[in-house]
């Protein structure tokens, strides 16, 4: 099946689209989206109970935490993100994604990614950078793929039939322009050997630049793909239209020129000159203003359609990770003031913080996207349970309720614990007693963890029931037309 082979409907000839690459992606973004939490889970009853590292290297937390961050940052919100981006791309542009083979070296490159990442890690192959851990060879790979990537994404919007660019491709397109320049700068190294590599920076500039990649990818990879989502799949699954339009490409410029700047906010009261850590703060502090107003942008769609939140758990899951954005999205900035980081930095509070983000508003705005792609992929009309997406929306919320309440809680004690002192300048207590004292909220995290791990599973199970239940959409027969 070429490019100018089309169905045609009652309205004309429309494009058969590639949507195998899009099935593949929904499905290896559930797979990983339940193998990413149950490491994650792993590592919290570690943190409440040590012994549970069994004295085995590769099952140390310090090894299996960073490959709970590539699993789930990576692995189920990259695969998230190809195939949302690859289904909204094709719809939005009436044409069949470019490249032809491209999306399935994207799809198999990616998934080499993951298990070369889920191999290494466990056994310390580590660059030692926060979110930029994988080695040398792991780095070239991503860079091929990520090329492979641009080069369909943007093929499809060149050879569009819409003149129009839909705002989404715009945030989707901002993210893998941006994803790419991280990438290739903070992983510039120095190989020693097929296994082990040396920075290309040194001291304060690598951690600059490791900082700057670090913030970054929360803000391209962690918040404008996600974007990309909301501004396509929120209108489509209220069937209303964006609230503001124009507000949305304000948005979007904003976000992009101001979080570029906001790096340095994670190294205050460190070696970085004290102009550079204000200038983080300053530009975090701005980066208030444009992520509330996507998100109001947002919410505000459902002006008209509030109705639909009784009956409608996708819908639930998109708006309550709105929701989460802009919680996270002012918790940020706030803790970026030098006075607050004071008390938060290095403590769960900043654990708190980041995951309010990940699960709230990445988790919740995933799952919301591939409930509405999976029957569609398979030819369905909805899920195979929809009470199971409902129980799902409560389990997962009740989850990161839970684990963000304690370590916001456990994030304050800490910090307050450590900076008291008695009359002569000692320290009231030990650093020992602050770790006895954070132990039952612990217990609360974990228990938020086995909760959000559990609406993972009843969405595997969902899906694998939507997938090999019966066909109720006729697939359109391709009829070949001129190009």
């Amino acid at each position: 099946m070429n490019d100018a082979t089309h169905a045609v409907n009652k309205v004309g000839p429309v494009p058969i689209y590639n949507d195998r690459v899009v099935r593949n992606f929904t499905l290896a973004a559930v797979f990983w989206g339940v193998v990413g939490m149950l490491v994650g889970v792993v590592i919290a009853a570690q943190l409440t109970w040590p012994s549970l590292n069994f004295g085995i290297p590769w099952l140390s937390y310090g090894r299996l935490r960073p490959l709970h961050t590539n699993a789930v940052i990576f692995a189920f919100g990259g695969c998230a993100l190809f195939a949302s981006s690859y289904y909204v791309v094709q719809r939005t542009c009436q044409a069949r994604l470019w490249g032809g083979w491209l999306g399935d070296f994207t799809f198999w490159g990616w998934q080499l990614v993951i298990v070369a990442a889920a191999i290494s890690l466990p056994l310390g192959m580590t660059q030692g950078k926060e979110y930029a851990e994988l080695e040398w060879p792991i780095d070239l790979l991503i860079a091929v793929v990520w090329v492979a990537y641009a080069i369909a994404f943007f093929g499809t919007i060149g050879v569009r039939k819409i003149r129009h660019i839909y705002v989404a491709n715009w945030f989707f397109g901002g993210f893998i322009l941006a994803v790419a320049l991280l990438h290739i700068v903070n992983s510039a190294a120095i190989p020693v050997s097929f296994t082990k590599s040396y920075s290309a920076y040194a001291g304060v500039q690598d951690a600059m630049v490791q900082w700057w990649y670090g913030h970054n990818a929360v803000g391209f990879f962690l918040t404008a793909g996600f974007l990309g989502m909301m501004y396509y799949f929120i209108p489509k699954q209220a069937e209303r239209p964006v609230y503001s339009y124009r507000l949305s490409i304000v948005h979007f410029w904003a976000l992009i020129f101001t979080y570029m700047w906001a790096g340095p906010h994670h190294l205050h009261y460190t070696a970085l000159p004290d102009w550079a850590q204000s200038i983080g703060m300053v530009f975090s502090l701005v980066l208030l203003a444009p992520s509330w107003g996507g998100m109001i942008n947002g919410i505000m769609t459902l002006s008209g359609a509030w109705h639909k939140l009784r009956d409608d758990p996708i819908l639930k899951f998109l708006i309550v990770a709105l929701s989460f954005y802009g919680m996270a999205t002012f918790e940020g900035p706030m803790m970026s003031i030098k006075t607050v980081n004071a008390l938060s930095h290095y403590t769960d509070w900043t654990v708190g913080h980041v995951h309010a983000g990940a699960l709230g508003w990445v988790g919740l705005i995933s799952m919301g996207t591939l409930y509405y792609l999976t029957p569609r992929m398979f030819g369905k009309t909805k899920m195979f349970s929809v009470p199971a997406i409902e129980l799902h929306f409560w389990v997962a919320t009740v989850g990161i309720v839970l684990y963000i309440a304690a370590m916001w809680i456990a994030g304050v004690m800490q910090g307050l614990m450590w900076r008291a002192v008695n009359p002569d300048g000692t320290l009231v207590y030990t650093f020992v007693e602050s770790v006895k004292a954070t132990f039952p909220f612990y217990v609360v995290r974990l228990c938020g963890g086995l909760l959000y791990l559990a609406g993972m599973l009843i969405m595997a199970w969902n899906v694998v029931m939507t997938a090999r239940s019966p066909r109720s959409v006729a697939a359109p027969q391709p009829v070949a037309v001129p190009a």
